[in-house]
């Protein structure tokens, strides 16, 4: 009983990931204000990032909140592995004129693939900096705290990691294009006078967020 009240139904499982898709969208507004201080290259710049990074890793109430961030991702991952699943099963059998781009984007029809390759770049960029901040050998900066900072100037000099960067940032700004809308379509907040709002808010989102994330690498290696 429990198990399908939580993720049995379709319906439920639509819930969870509208709910965990918007506490994300959140974070990335926060995370993405965080970073923009490495457009900050001087030295000052450099130790504010890292007493930055010293305060959202020590913090209790922000500690405890990454807590709720890493669940999240978790499950939004693993209930998307399931609802796509069971929508398969669903249709298991394609109409034989069948149009699929009559009724949705392609981007749309992919999402279970965009998050899947969102999943493996957040993976990799968490073993990359996450881990080394935790668990790492960082050396510390003049003001002692640990230089994250130096960690990712060096990582932003490879060209290859940048490319992977950007090419991530595309893949995610079309999973924000169809998810942020969807989010508020799946919790049953339509409404002819907002919907249209929140569709350009969601374009808006998608374009902005990814960009200035992008944005962070391409300008460290250009100026390393």
């Amino acid at each position: 009983m429990a198990r399908s009240a939580l993720l049995g139904s379709s319906l439920a499982k639509k819930y969870w990931m509208a709910l965990t898709g918007l506490f994300l969208c959140t974070f990335l507004i926060a995370h993405l204000a965080g970073n923009l201080q490495l457009l900050d290259m001087s030295p000052e710049g450099q130790l504010k990032f890292n007493a930055y990074a010293k305060f959202m890793t020590t913090f209790p109430l922000v500690k405890l909140v990454s807590y709720v961030l890493y669940a999240s991702i978790l499950f939004h991952a693993f209930d998307g592995f399931l609802l796509a699943v069971q929508n398969r099963k669903a249709r298991p059998v394609k109409y034989a004129h069948e149009k699929a781009g009559a009724n949705s984007t392609w981007y749309g029809r992919q999402m279970a693939l965009l998050g899947t390759l969102v999943l493996v770049f957040l993976i990799i960029h968490m073993k990359t900096f996450w881990y080394e901040m935790h668990w790492g050998e960082l050396g510390l900066d003049v003001d002692g705290n640990k230089d994250l900072y130096t960690l990712v100037a060096t990582v932003f000099t490879q060209w290859w990691y940048v490319a992977l960067y950007v090419m991530s940032m595309l893949v995610l700004a079309y999973h924000l294009l169809h998810g942020f809308q969807s989010a508020f379509q799946s919790l049953g907040l339509n409404h002819p006078r907002y919907t249209p709002v929140i569709k350009n808010v969601g374009v808006f989102f998608a374009v902005i967020v990814p960009v200035f994330f992008a944005l962070i690498p391409v300008w460290m290696f250009i100026n390393a």
